[in-house]
């Protein structure tokens, strides 16, 4: 693993907003571009990026909540975004292909070398607006990857505007979710096993539409609208004449315009308080279209027996000062003891989120 990484300028976690008990402080810095992240089973916390073509990894071998040790385990890669941990072994996303780094974390210090990846998933397309990708294996053991839109708005054939699922053992893909524009996160709610996954709807429609989304799968197929519908709710200017609303399934939450959700995560901790066991983080990217900016925060939802949303609202917030962010956020992991992780990567840091009650030493 090479240690070459470029550094960041310092960042003021006491910026940030939480609930009461809840802190926040740097986890890991030096990760320019961090987004999205997975914990191998020896807690190593891998990161990939989009913009900077590298694919981190962060261990924090003394075990003190903060890691000591920043280094690379790829670069020069296309838009490697989207990072999985199953069996050993870390699964790489770029535009095109999926990478896998057999037994990664026996080789994050040299000697022995890590041997080179092996290609599990390409012929992928290479279209590289909305190219960059979140994938995740699901409750089934199948991996789901996204292909995104490859425009603001069009009609492009399959597999753009899909979520597929993909049986890495055999190579075989099916459409798992249809129009679906760019989701940058999902995961499956713990007790349903359903999918959730957020949205980014088209833009140059104004300041105030359509919706962002998250939406709830509730069967394989389905099709969430784009681009004939946005939000389940408005008809495109030029795709929507002639649809009806009700031939496609609505979100399960709307949005603000242009808050951007990219990393979804259900919280299956134990640290943080009952209320949030089973809750939705989304972690709002922000608006880069919009008057006045929107997002830049991290929502929870709490979601009721009946799928039903009965809440949406901030857990943490203060990125956005003014008009003027100096982080955002992208995505999360929890940890073995119920902590949570984000990644920014505006700050290329990751933070880690605590609980201790009110009052309690900490």
């Amino acid at each position: 693993m090479g240690m070459c990484v470029p550094s960041v300028a310092a960042v003021d976690v006491g910026r940030l907003h939480l609930p009461a008990g809840f802190h926040i402080a740097l986890y890991a810095e030096n990760l320019p571009d961090a987004r999205q992240l997975a914990i191998g089973s020896q807690g190593t916390l891998f990161v990939g990026t989009r913009e900077a073509g590298r694919v981190y990894a962060a261990i924090d071998a003394d075990h003190n909540g903060e890691a000591e040790r920043v280094g690379l385990i790829a670069e020069r890669l296309a838009m490697p975004s989207g990072v999985a941990f199953r069996d050993g072994a870390l699964y790489v996303a770029t535009v095109d292909r999926i990478l896998r780094y057999a037994d990664i974390e026996a080789h994050l210090t040299p000697p022995p070398l890590p041997p080179p990846p092996e290609q599990v998933v390409g012929g992928l397309p290479t279209a590289t607006h909305h190219g960059w990708k979140f994938i995740a294996f699901g409750p089934d053991g199948a991996l789901y990857v996204p292909i995104g839109a490859p425009c603001n708005i069009c009609a492009p054939e399959f597999p753009f505007a899909s979520i597929l699922r993909i049986t890495t053992e055999t190579g075989q893909v099916t459409a798992y979710a249809r129009g679906v524009r760019n989701t940058v996160g999902f995961d499956w709610h713990p007790q349903t096993g359903e999918m959730w996954f957020g949205d980014n709807g088209r833009d140059m429609l104004g300041d105030d539409q359509p919706p962002d989304e998250i939406n709830r799968v509730t069967r394989s197929g389905q099709h969430f609208g784009y681009p004939f519908v946005h939000g389940g709710e408005l008809r495109d200017p030029e795709f929507g004449t002639g649809r009806r609303l009700d031939e496609f399934t609505p979100p399960a939450i709307k949005l603000g315009a242009h808050v951007a959700p990219l990393g979804l995560a259900f919280y299956r901790g134990t640290m943080f308080p009952p209320a949030y066991r089973n809750a939705l983080l989304v972690a709002e990217h922000g608006s880069w279209n919009r008057t006045q900016k929107s997002g830049y925060r991290v929502m929870v939802a709490t979601i009721g027996a009946n799928g039903k949303v009965v809440s949406y609202a901030p857990f943490i917030s203060g990125w956005l000062e003014g008009e003027a962010s100096w982080g955002r956020p992208v995505a999360f992991a929890t940890m073995a003891d119920g902590s949570l992780l984000i990644s920014d990567d505006q700050a290329g840091v990751v933070y880690r989120v605590t609980y201790t009650e009110p009052g309690a030493a900490r």
